[in-house]
């Protein structure tokens, strides 16, 4: 029996980026750093990451790493759940995704009801 090789990156056909929740979670961070009166600047620093990567992770144009999130929900002083839980209520109901992760808040929002 041959042993297959194993590939490396991603299986063909997957997206490596999708803005929605990318734009959902700087809305996020976006405004939860101005409730807390924090300047982007000021947070970037504190975070170790230029201000003009902040800016685009607050625009939707990057995802940040798990890394990054981390280091973000430190710096403002809150979870990392916190974080996803506000990026949650964040996205559109119409966005869907192979790890139902639009499902949760949908689940939670009828039980509420």
């Amino acid at each position: 029996m041959e042993k297959r090789s194993i590939q490396r990156g991603r299986p063909a056909g997957t997206k490596t980026f999708d803005a929605v929740p990318a734009k959902a979670f700087g809305a996020a961070v976006a405004a939860l750093r101005t409730e807390d009166g924090i300047a982007q600047e000021t947070l970037a620093l504190m975070t170790g990451i230029e201000r003009s990567h902040m800016g685009k992770i607050e625009r939707g144009l990057h995802a940040p790493t798990l890394v990054l999130i981390l280091r973000i929900a430190k710096a403002m002083g809150r979870s990392a759940g916190e974080l996803m839980l506000e990026t949650e209520a964040r996205l559109p109901s119409s966005w869907e995704d192979a790890g139902s992760a639009s499902a949760a808040p949908a689940k939670s929002k009828n039980s509420a009801e």
